[in-house]
């Protein structure tokens, strides 16, 4: 008998004997990285306007090509259905096609996109680092 699902979301830092066979098919996207998004087109309510918006400023949207931006398009009045009056189907259908978008840090992992986080901030002149309070209470 088949087993549904998947199986185990890939590790981050995975180990393997093997060579891996994926080497180098990452994307890496910036955490924080503005994306020129193609508009929505018609008029819809204002959930489903940040809905979109959300997806325009997710990291993984400055991986996204044409035929992604046209899927979230198709989406639209699934979302907007969703929220008049919501549905198990009509939720069951949108997650798995977000999922496929990497909606999800599982997603993320499977579709091997990487979002690497901006570097810690410097500590502005005039302001004492929380380090050297640590350091002084440690004696």
């Amino acid at each position: 008998m088949a087993v549904r699902g998947r199986g185990p979301v890939p590790k981050e830092n995975r180990r393997r004997r093997n060579a891996d066979t994926y080497a180098g098919l990452e994307v890496a996207v910036a955490a924080a990285a503005p994306v020129v998004a193609p508009p929505l087109p018609g008029r819809w309510p204002a959930a489903v306007k940040r809905w979109y918006e959300t997806w325009c400023e997710s990291p993984q949207a400055q991986a996204f090509t044409v035929t992604d931006w046209q899927r979230l398009h198709m989406l639209a009045p699934l979302v907007a259905a969703y929220y008049k009056t919501p549905d198990k189907g009509l939720m069951a259908e949108i997650r798995l096609n977000e999922s496929l978008l990497g909606a999800t840090h599982a997603d993320r992992l499977r579709a091997r996109i990487k979002v690497e986080k901006p570097p810690a901030a410097e500590v502005p002149p005039g302001v004492t680092a929380i380090q050297t309070y640590r350091d002084r209470l440690t004696g």
